[in-house]
């Protein structure tokens, strides 16, 4: 005989509220436990809140995912970006999987950061420069859309800053240089700056682009003991090529 879902629901009710209260909070810890991997009722509600779970090692790559995803589409400069920050930051294979991890995590949105972001009002240099890494995310892509400026500016609410600081902090990040203001040449100086030509496939101009960024890349620059100044020359550099690469993906329909 095959029982209605019905009758089955309100039996298990029943058979549930036979249990004594002492019982039933123990077989409900060893769910929990076995379940879960849960050790409390706090880990519990940590659980089930979601945000209040992120680690402060996480916090940033859950931002930059976020923010890398608020236009609708991660770009490779966004990925670039982010891997910039891994390799300054000296992580190692497995914190550099956590970060990917937590990154891909600030892609989904499921998160309410607030709670996260206000325990830092208190670490205001540590606060700083998480919102200059979301600054250069933000500007990854050669420009920085709505979305990502709210963004930023209300993660700055949260942690305590007036507006004009948090827009102080992005200063310079917000108008890439190198690429001339009129609309009809800067294609083709975007292409020379690539060194290819507007027939190379999408594969040649991929390399092309990754070639460069890897010979003007700042974090290795500063690695190799280049001076402050160089380091600075790069990261403009870098700058220029993510804003033609993404002018000549866009005109050419590849991702």
């Amino acid at each position: 005989m095959v029982w209605p879902a019905t009758l089955i629901g309100v039996a298990a009710g029943f058979a549930l509220a036979s249990i004594p209260g002492a019982l039933l909070g123990g077989l409900l810890g060893h769910v929990l436990d076995r379940r879960l991997r849960l050790d409390s009722w706090s880990a519990l509600r940590a659980h089930m809140r979601g945000s209040s779970a992120i680690e402060p090692q996480d916090l940033l790559f859950v931002l930059l995912g976020r923010l890398a995803k608020s236009d609708g589409r991660v770009q490779e400069a966004h990925i670039q970006q982010a891997r910039s920050e891994m390799k300054r930051m000296g992580l190692d294979e497995a914190g550099t999987r956590r970060a990917i991890a937590a990154f891909q995590r600030g892609k989904a949105g499921g998160d309410n950061l607030q709670p996260c972001l206000r325990r830092l009002r208190d670490e205001r240099p540590a606060a700083e420069r998480l919102l200059r890494s979301c600054w250069q995310m933000a500007a990854a892509d050669g420009r920085i859309g709505p979305h990502e400026r709210k963004l930023i500016l209300q993660w700055g609410h949260w942690l305590g800053f007036a507006a004009s600081r948090v827009e102080a902090l992005g200063a310079g990040y917000d108008t890439p240089r190198g690429l001339p203001s009129k609309p009809g040449n800067s294609y083709k100086d975007a292409l020379t700056l690539l060194g290819v030509t507007a027939d190379c496939e999408p594969a040649v101009i991929k390399r092309a682009y990754r070639r460069l960024l890897s010979q003007n890349h700042p974090d290795k620059l500063a690695g190799s003991g280049a001076s402050p100044a160089v380091v600075r020359a790069a990261t403009d550099r870098t700058r220029e090529l993510h804003s033609a690469y993404n002018l000549i993906r866009e005109r050419h329909g590849f991702r």
